[in-house]
């Protein structure tokens, strides 16, 4: 299956598929409104302002598998993302990233690039880079900045 394929719910609990996304570099991550790592909400946004326009999409999957640091819904995180890191980039529907309810996309891209911990997303803000062709190129622990992946994303547009 390519990531193209995959379906996806949006924060108002449809679904899309990423075939709109053809063609673009992708970071998708795992994000929690409560949590040690939320700042980086404010280096995803710079990396969204800085290379949108050069074909970088954000795609950020709140998850509530963390501690319960996202316990809200898709209305309270957005006004949370908006009024604290003036997000702009789409913030998709809660999903699980792990065990047997993980999200197909999840499960997807965790068996394309492994961490730390085998398949097993560890914490919130875990990150894969998915290049224009659709390969998941690259994944980074929660711990990576935004900012430090600039080279990487540089490199694919």
């Amino acid at each position: 299956m390519q990531i193209a394929e995959f379906e996806i719910k949006q924060a108002d609990g449809s679904m899309s598929d990423l075939s709109k996304y053809k063609g673009k570099v992708l970071l998708i991550v795992n994000t929690a409104s409560k949590c040690g790592f939320t700042p980086q909400y404010e280096g995803l946004e710079k990396l969204h302002q800085e290379y949108a326009d050069k074909g970088l999409e954000i795609l950020a999957f709140p998850c509530n598998q963390f501690g319960n640091q996202e316990p809200g819904d898709a209305e309270e995180i957005k006004n949370f993302c908006t009024l604290n890191y003036d997000v702009s980039f789409p913030l998709m529907g809660k999903v699980d990233v792990n065990g047997n309810d993980a999200d197909p996309l999840w499960k997807y891209l965790k068996s394309e690039k492994s961490g730390l911990l085998g398949s097993r997303i560890k914490w919130n803000f875990t990150k894969f880079l998915v290049d224009r062709e659709g390969n998941v190129v690259a994944r980074h622990g929660p711990a990576v900045k935004p900012d430090q992946l600039k080279s990487e994303i540089e490199a694919l547009l």
